[in-house]
């Protein structure tokens, strides 16, 4: 079993260091594990439950309400993007997947099921650090089977007016993001994480959603954050915040968006290898660049961990001497 620590903050795509912490083979989690709580747009009661799934399963949810019906997360089954991204099959319904699916993804969880008793993830405060701590409590258990990553070969790029998004080859998973809101506490923020260089645990997974103050009456109207509070969101006044306790970093709310990207990236159904470039994105971009990625079958490739090792170049033989004749 790997201390879940270990694999947040160390693991780079090298193969010397996947070999060294045996993350060059799928894992699921050790023990079930549940958190039970409210849906941020819905405010309904849900208890989610995490037990452990065999190899090449990847990640399903599972409403147990609903004679545990199986939803895959892929990008085949996404349904909704705004304000949050959801899930559905055969008219069956997981909303606000997104916190949940980049904790497994930092935390390198291939296999897992997630059951539900209702549509919607519980938002715990609103960030992904809820989720971490429930993965760290349940544990990893390694797995008979390579990892498989989807390598990108050539730029892949979605532009809708000052939205942009792209993927490029790179060496390793790193994503660099740019948001730009009118406000005095976000204006211009941008920010380059790379896992295993960077800690999820501590630099992406605590920030939490966030929203303006002015927008609540309207979206509450429209069926949204029935269960939105000062306790799972950060909420933006005109100059400031109405939590209390303030931001928890001053780059939160672009922190937040990588912790989003993470998750909605998920749904490509292989860790990616690339560089993630998002500017003014969301979660429509992002799954739009998932399914632009997932057409472009010439943008990328599948490899397996034993295939990550670089090539190490051949020593150059010196050409023999021509003997000259006597």
């Amino acid at each position: 079993m790997l201390a879940i620590g270990v694999g947040l903050a160390r693991v780079v795509l090298g193969k010397g260091l996947v070999k060294e912490l045996g993350l060059e083979y799928q894992h699921t989690i050790a023990s079930a594990v549940s958190l039970s709580g409210i849906g941020l747009h819905t405010g309904v009661p849900v208890t989610l439950r995490l037990t452990p799934a065999p190899a090449r399963t990847g990640i399903v949810f599972k409403r147990t309400d609903l004679d545990n019906f199986p939803i895959e997360a892929l990008e085949r089954n996404v349904a909704r993007v705004a304000y949050a991204t959801s899930l559905m099959k055969k008219g069956v319904l997981i909303s606000t997947t997104e916190h949940l699916l980049s904790a497994l993804s930092a935390a390198r969880v291939d296999n897992v099921f997630a059951e539900l008793d209702n549509l919607e993830l519980p938002i715990a405060d609103g960030s992904a650090l809820p989720f971490i701590k429930m993965i760290a409590q349940a544990g990893l258990k390694r797995q008979r089977a390579w990892r498989t990553f989807a390598r990108i070969l050539k730029p892949v790029e979605v532009v809708e007016g000052a939205k942009r998004i792209a993927v490029h080859p790179a060496e390793t998973f790193r994503v660099t993001y740019r948001i730009v809101f009118p406000h005095p506490l976000i204006g211009e923020q941008s920010l380059e994480f790379t896992p295993g260089r960077g800690n999820y645990e501590t630099e992406i997974a605590p920030a939490r959603t966030f929203g303006f103050y002015d927008e609540v009456e309207k979206l509450r109207k429209s069926g949204l954050i029935q269960g939105g509070s000062l306790e799972n969101a950060v909420v933006l006044t005109r100059d400031g915040v109405l939590n209390p306790e303030g931001v928890r970093f001053p780059d939160e709310f672009c922190r937040h968006k990588i912790l989003d990207l993470i998750g909605d990236l998920a749904l490509l159904g292989h860790p990616l290898i690339g560089h993630v470039v998002a500017e003014r994105a969301g979660h429509a971009m992002h799954a739009a660049l998932v399914d632009k990625l997932l057409r472009s079958k010439d943008a990328w490739e599948l490899v397996n961990s034993a295939e990550l090792e670089p090539k190490k170049p051949r020593p150059e033989v010196p050409a023999l001497a021509t003997q000259q004749p006597a």
